[in-house]
């Protein structure tokens, strides 16, 4: 078994067939069944079943992809550190919305020291969105708020948020006191897009009660809701580190609602059998060393 034989099973998993894997190695398709052969018979297991002349991953096949991905990325960290010794180290960050809009800059300004000779780069993304990019070693951790549950992942609390439902300070739910969820029941909603923890976790809850809303709006972009709402469009569900400027402004009022507001742990995420680089030690200490004394609740 070799890193050839890695590469070449990898680009099988990614296309989903033979011939597509072949084309993007530049390699003939027998040469790549055969290698994919030679990994079946080292290890004595099935890697794909092959129905209806399409590729199917197996569970061992699955087992494979998830170290195959961490070996084959290690082994080019190390060429590149090898061959250009000068050459500064990557970092990949990927950060849910919340995250990327309100965490990440004072946690890179705590890791700036561990990071002087790296090239860091940062995607944002829904949570379930970089929970894929970690396991498909897209990037090298995550930090994310909510739930994921991939036995894959290894996660560690960094600290507490909480979502809170508000509106504009003129709307006629901001001139009420306490309200239950019934409450609620038909009022407009500006919501996250699908695969938002915001949007899964909140509306879980409604849906449990029976609550119905109207969905007037469905975006991914955050700012685009907090304004919807300040323009009295309706309600929305945002987490309390986004709105702390527009509460101090009075452009927005949180609503005391009965089981509002959720609380949710925002979490760093690691695949189990990434290699950690000092990029990423430096990277996980100063996101241990951050807590609720540097984002405390409001």
């Amino acid at each position: 078994m070799t890193i050839r034989h890695l590469r070449i099973f990898t680009a099988v998993a990614q296309e989903g067939s033979m011939n597509r894997a072949a084309a993007r190695l530049y390699l003939s398709q027998p040469t790549v069944s055969k290698a994919v052969k030679e990994l079946e018979t080292y290890y004595g297991v099935r890697l794909f079943e092959r129905l209806s002349q399409r590729l199917y991953i197996t569970r061992e096949g699955e087992l494979l992809l998830s170290y195959a991905r961490q070996v084959l990325d290690s082994f080019d960290r190390m060429e590149r550190a090898l061959r250009s010794p000068d050459r500064p180290q990557e970092l990949r960050i990927g950060c849910s919305v919340t995250v990327g809009t309100s965490l990440i800059n004072p946690i890179l300004d705590r890791a700036a020291s561990a990071l002087r000779d790296c090239q860091v780069q940062v995607e944002v993304n829904n949570t379930s969105v970089i929970e894929e990019m970690v396991l498909s070693n897209r990037v090298d951790l995550g930090l994310v708020e909510g739930l994921t549950r991939h036995p894959d992942l290894i996660r560690t609390p960094i600290l507490t948020d909480r979502l809170c439902l508000v509106c504009a300070p003129g709307h006629p739910l901001a001139r009420r006191g306490p309200l239950t969820l019934e409450d609620l029941e038909g009022e407009e909603f500006l919501s996250r897009e699908h695969g938002s923890v915001d949007r899964n976790q909140v509306e879980q809850l409604f849906r449990q009660r029976g609550i119905q809303l109207t969905r007037s709006w469905n975006c991914t972009n955050t700012e685009a809701i907090k304004n919807g709402a300040a323009a009295g469009r309706g309600i929305a569900v945002l987490s309390s580190l986004m709105i702390r400027r527009e509460l101090e402004r009075g452009e927005l009022t949180v609503l005391e609602v009965e089981g509002l507001p959720i609380l949710r742990p925002i979490e760093l995420i690691l695949h189990r059998h990434k290699y950690r680089t000092p990029a990423m030690e430096g990277f996980i200490q100063a996101c241990r060393e951050s807590g609720e004394e540097d984002f405390p609740l409001n």
